[in-house]
């Protein structure tokens, strides 16, 4: 059996203790090697391989988008609440599945249909078929898919990710105008909100920033001095756009604060006269625990100063978060409910 995982389970820790009593053994601390053997305790006791990872989902609780492979099927399945993308495409010969629409793209797959919060799809010689036996409950898309993780290019459920950013731009505009003389976006995911911000306000968006597309996301480092030294050589600004001028900086969030930080400096350095940040995302005041990689309140600038007291810290003239209100409402064709619990507190 082959496993991809995406998400986190919140019972990892019980599961792992409870399959280590009764002799198995771990050779890393994923989740995903849980996963891999709950599901193979329960082919043990069933007679097939998505029976089995239909047992499994008795079990697991939290955050799981599947791709499992036996050796003569592929089976996709989904938490009940949906919390991670995950879809469906077909090709001349086959079928594949993707946690986003752009990876089909980019194999010449045709994008058939997202995997519903909790479906179970085999796909086999007989073709697809669907268990929904799991289906039916509330769901809880993880938000944060559509302000930060995903790709632009992606629709997940039904919306688009590129649309949805620039909508959260264009409610920033909305929520905290300011006068300015040029709007830019922290690349990549703060592009297209500040492409929304600049249509929704009027003033002119321009390109701040060049990035170097050999450093991967500085939000995910493991730690705060390879964050720093990675935001240093990320990005670069262009002088020209920025030099004398009073610059709105479009971001998608701020978690710890030391990134912003020294992009502002970059900017002030470059001769910025004045800096006004606006995130497209609600300020972050709880851990998350399915995937976020947010797992202390300790780490969060949010969680321990005031707004004005992080406009201090991070040396700008003025910032504006966007409202839990409109973050829901970013992705305008999504059937699906939003967990917000990083923003909220409600689980």
């Amino acid at each position: 059996m082959a496993l991809a995982h995406n998400g986190n389970l919140t019972n990892a820790s019980e599961l792992r203790e409870e399959l280590e009593l009764k002799g198995a053994i771990f050779s890393s601390t994923s989740d995903s090697e849980v996963i891999s053997y709950v599901i193979t305790r329960e082919r043990l006791r069933t007679g097939s391989i998505e029976a089995a990872v239909c047992s499994a989902m008795d079990y697991l609780k939290g955050a799981y988008s599947l791709a499992v492979m036996s050796p003569r099927k592929l089976i996709a399945a989904r938490d009940p609440f949906g919390f991670r993308p995950l879809c469906i495409g077909e090709l001349e010969d086959g079928w594949a599945v993707a946690s986003e629409s752009c990876a089909l793209d980019s194999i010449g797959a045709k994008f058939l249909r997202d995997v519903e919060p909790g479906e179970i799809v085999t796909i086999s010689r007989d073709g697809i078929e669907s268990d929904r036996s799991h289906c039916g409950g509330e769901s809880a898309e993880c938000v944060f898919e559509f302000i930060y993780f995903a790709r632009p290019d992606s629709v997940i459920d039904g919306s688009c990710v590129h649309t949805a950013r620039q909508r959260a731009g264009a409610f920033l505009a909305l929520e905290h105008p300011v006068q300015a003389d040029g709007v830019i976006g922290v690349p990549d995911s703060g592009l297209d909100a500040a492409l929304g911000y600049a249509r929704q306000s009027g003033i002119p968006y321009g390109v701040g920033f060049v990035k170097n597309k050999y450093i991967g996301r500085t939000f995910i480092q493991p730690g705060q001095s390879s964050r720093e030294n990675a935001v240093k050589i990320k990005l670069n600004v262009i002088a020209s756009t920025v030099r004398d001028k009073r610059v709105i900086l479009v971001d998608d969030s701020i978690v710890r604060g030391t990134t912003i930080a020294r992009i502002v400096s970059l900017l002030r350095e470059a001769g910025a006269k004045e800096v006004h940040v606006r995130l497209s995302a609600p300020p972050f005041l709880y851990p998350c625990y399915f995937g976020t990689d947010i797992d202390s309140r300790d780490n969060l600038i949010a969680a321990q100063h005031s707004i004005e007291e992080i406009r201090e810290i991070i040396g700008v003239d003025s910032i504006g978060y966007l409202s839990t209100d409109n973050v829901t409402k970013l992705a305008d064709n999504s059937h699906l409910n939003f967990c917000t619990a990083c923003f909220t507190g409600h689980y």
